[in-house]
Order: C-alpha cells, then structure tokens, then sequence
C-alpha cells in the first residue's frame, strides 16, 4: 500500500531537486529521505531516480505518481484538518436542548454569537421542560440542555452532569393596567393575598414556588386560570382575569399590563447549562462561552435578570 508520507517526500525531492535539499525543507535527515525513497521504489516495484555519482534523475514512474498523487494528498490534508477541528470542536454538531423562554431571549443571542465563531458546527435544537431533557442529555441524545429551577421547589441535578450558572431571575407581579398597584416600583405579598391568580399548570415548579412564597405570607394564592403559555397568562392579566408571577426572562411588556417587583424577597429562578461530566463532543466549549457571554449581556439589560455568580 502507498505511504502518504512517502509520497510526500517523493514530491518534496522532485521540487527540490536532490535528496539533501529535500530533507532540510521536510526536517529530516538525508539519510532518512533516502529510505523513503527506497521503500516507496519497493512498493512501486519501478526505479523512480536515476543516481548518479553526484547527481539524481526522476523517472517518468517518478513524475507520473507525484502528479497523481496530489489530488489525494489534497483530499488528505483536508481531511486532517478536519479531524483537527473535530478535537478543537470548530466542526462537528451540536445538539442543544432548551425551555421556551430561554428559546426566547437567551439562545438567539447565544446561537447567533456561536454561529459566527462556529460556522462549521452543525446546531440542533429540541425543546422541553428540565425533567424532559435531563434524561436526553444523560442518555447521550443531547450533548447540551439549558434549564432552569426555583427556590422553595428543591432540586437537584444528577451527578453525573456538569452544571454551569448563566442567570438569576426575579419574580414579577403582573397586573392588570386598571389595579389599585399597578404602577407601583415593587408590591408585598401581603396586598396580593385576595386577588386572583392565573399560574401555570398544577405540577410543574412555577405552580408549586407560587404557593410555597405565598405560604411564607401566610395564605394560599386562588389561582383560578392555568396556563404554560405565558403569552396566554399575560392576555388573561390584559382581561383583569388575575394578576401573575412570571420569572424576569418570560416578561414581555404589553399594552394592558403592569409589571412590579416583589418586595422583600429573594427567591429567584436560576438558569444554568448542564451537560455530562465525561462529554465526548468538544463542540460543547465553545457554546458555553457563547452563553456565558449571552448571559452577561442580557444580565442586568432586563429587570429582574442578572448574570449568576459562578462561585455558587
């Protein structure tokens, strides 16, 4: 079988034009040159120099396999670049999973960013809630998964993923524009305790950090309307259906609806990225300095949001 490196050579001597020429432009020894030589003439089966006592002479054996053999050393070369972006994570695909409201806000700056620094890696991306695509990443079929949980609804992600902090949330009230709060900078738990709720669905974390917060007020929220649209809770503010509890990021000022911040707590939701410890694909770098970067940038941008503290 034909030696690329050996082909290499013989090209590198037909340009230079002697073995001692060619082995300083390669790095090797003359030495070294001459059993390349020798063994590709092996192979061949055919003289491919002339020697003389001083001199050398290609064969036409010599100039017909360099001159075919460049489109393959072409097609090698590339394919060793290749294989170095695959290590470096240039090249590749990446199979990302997300939450809408991350979708939303978070991943167009991020993938946009990504995108421009990665063009040759292939971005995919599914959508789901946490408990959807832990499993997913942890079984191989998503590389990458951003997600999200709130304090007072414990959580804590398996061992076996590697967890990187993007942002903090606040929650807001929203009100309708007509309430006696709407307007104000930030409204007590305590003046919400005989309103109306709309929330999310009963069972997901929003539904159940909404009931334990007001637990700490000391009541139980009647949430009459649920939805995990949160365009759809939004619109039932609009009617004066309710007011809500909406994560800083799914807030999207409209026309009808008050946004204020909670006074006198600090319980926030917390966005992060998580992947698995013993990852395969090193395209995973480069997209969590793509969030990373996303994350500062939309940190403090949007009230209630600000970027998370790694040392946490």
């Amino acid at each position: 079988m034909l030696n690329p490196v050996h082909l290499r050579t013989l090209a590198a001597v037909l340009n230079a034009g002697s073995f001692a020429a060619a082995a300083r432009s390669l790095g090797y020894t003359g030495s070294a040159v001459s059993q390349q030589i020798a063994a590709l003439e092996r192979v061949v089966k055919v003289p491919l120099f002339e020697r003389g006592a001083h001199t050398i002479t290609p064969t036409p054996a010599a100039r017909y396999l360099v001159q075919r053999s460049l489109d393959v050393l072409s097609a090698l070369d590339a394919l060793e670049e290749d294989v170095r972006g695959l290590c470096e994570g240039t090249i590749g695909r990446l199979r990302l999973g997300s939450f809408p409201t991350a979708s939303q806000r978070l991943l167009p700056i991020a993938l946009a960013g990504y995108a421009r620094s990665h063009p040759s890696v292939e971005t995919l991306l599914d959508e789901g809630e946490p408990d959807e695509l832990i499993p997913l990443v942890r079984a191989g079929e998503l590389d990458m998964a951003l997600v999200y949980r709130y304090d007072l609804v414990p959580r804590a992600w398996p061992r076996d993923l590697h967890q990187v902090r993007l942002l903090e949330e606040e929650l807001l009230v929203l009100l309708p524009e007509r309430h006696s709060l709407a307007g104000a900078e930030a409204v007590a738990l305590d003046d919400l305790k005989h309103e109306t709720w709309v929330a999310t669905r009963e069972g997901t974390a929003g539904a159940a950090f909404l009931r334990g917060l007001c637990a700490q007020a000391g009541y139980q929220p009647q949430v009459d309307y649920r939805s995990n649209d949160y365009g759809v809770i939004r619109g039932f503010v609009r009617s004066g259906l309710g007011v809500a509890l909406v994560p800083a990021l799914a807030h999207q000022p409209s026309e009808g609806v008050a946004a204020a911040r909670l006074d006198g707590v600090g319980a926030r939701r917390r966005i992060g990225a998580v992947y698995r410890s013993e990852t395969t694909n090193p395209a995973i770098t480069g997209a969590v300095r793509a969030l990373r970067q996303a994350a500062a940038r939309l940190g403090g941008a949007l009230p209630g949001l600000a970027c998370a503290d790694e040392r946490r």
